[in-house]
């Protein structure tokens, strides 16, 4: 568990795990990646509150090498402590997520059952404030549709998906692409180690969960515009043209049905409104999971448009050495 600067949400999380239920006992490794707040304590404080502070070893984090992002390095920090308890399996889970008392159990059913090296969960994400509540949704659902998880099990696509809160892989899978240090300097690094183990003839699934919750909050629309522009130029690898062919995609899927609905032309707005329909009932799965009403769905062309203009912020921002900045690091800028 890399932890930087998480005095706020490490206590929950260090004791939904340690109060797991199952007969595997589970050993918590945090890695305090320099908190300038009181992260280790509260993290020692939780584990002691319930009698298991010899459950959780807590190191402190090296200074960061050249080539690394901030959490990556923490994280192989911890990695190769664990790998000294001689695990079955290793959880590499965020410090804000509270986790429900069977999830690592159900995470390694899953990996058993279907014969997985890496098994991981969407968590839910915090919709407290209203901008989370008008855009949170979107961006899973946005998630899902770049890594549909059929195609991240099926061995007959290359597509690999992750979600760095709540990864579950065994350790001879993150050994086989040379650990953690293969993926040492990715911005988008829960996809790019499910891509790694995939690529190594290793078997990944992905899916959603209502019972593992992020306490992470983004209170305003700012706050998430900047959340996506860290990794949204990033994940089209810096290209102007898949940018460009990426708005105009979006502009063409979600902005021209409300338009055509507005010339007042029958034909267009019976052509626009069709469109709308279709996208906002291929959309209402994720409101419903959100539990927000069903006029949201309506909201996707919207949505979408804010999204376009986080993007384009993104590019901005890596243009401007700027990019991927999370916890006072930045970590994704134009050469």
């Amino acid at each position: 568990m890399p932890a930087r600067n998480e005095a706020d949400v490490v206590g929950g999380t260090i004791t939904s795990l340690l109060q797991q239920e199952g007969p595997s006992a589970i050993r918590i490794v945090l890695v305090d990646d320099g908190s300038a707040d009181d992260t280790a304590v509260i993290a020692r404080k939780a584990s002691e509150q319930i009698g298991k502070s010899d459950y959780l070893t807590v190191i402190d984090g090296k200074p960061l090498p050249d080539g690394w992002t901030g959490k990556m390095w923490a994280v192989a920090q911890g990695v190769t402590v664990a790998e000294t308890l001689n695990p079955d399996y290793l959880l590499l889970t965020d410090a804000d997520i509270l986790h429900a008392r069977n999830s690592v159990r159900e995470l390694i059913a899953i990996a058993e059952e279907l014969q997985c090296d890496l098994v991981s969960y969407m968590v839910k994400l915090a919709t407290v404030s209203f901008a989370e509540k008008a855009l949170i949704p979107a961006f899973v659902f946005f998630f899902f549709m770049l890594y549909p998880p059929a195609w991240i099990l099926s061995s007959r696509r290359k597509t690999a998906g992750a979600a760095g809160g709540c990864i579950l892989i065994r350790p001879d899978a993150l050994s086989r692409i040379g650990g953690i240090s293969a993926i040492r300097g990715q911005v988008i690094d829960d996809c790019a180690l499910a891509r790694a183990v995939k690529g190594s003839g290793g078997r990944v699934w992905l899916g959603l969960t209502p019972s593992i919750v992020s306490m992470r909050s983004y209170g305003s629309f700012a706050e998430i515009g900047r959340m996506i522009a860290r990794t949204a130029f990033n994940q089209l690898h810096h290209s102007p043209l898949l940018l460009m062919g990426t708005l105009l995609g979006l502009c063409f899927t979600y902005l021209l049905p409300p338009i055509l609905v507005l010339t007042r032309k029958p034909p267009l707005v019976t052509v626009g409104a069709a469109a709308w329909l279709l996208m906002s009932g291929s959309y209402f799965p994720m409101v419903r999971f959100y539990k927000r009403s069903p006029l949201w769905s309506m909201a996707l062309p919207g949505i979408a448009l804010f999204y376009m203009g986080a993007t384009i912020y993104s590019a901005f921002r890596y243009w401007q050495k700027r990019g991927g900045e999370w916890k006072g690091r930045i970590q994704d800028v134009a050469s």
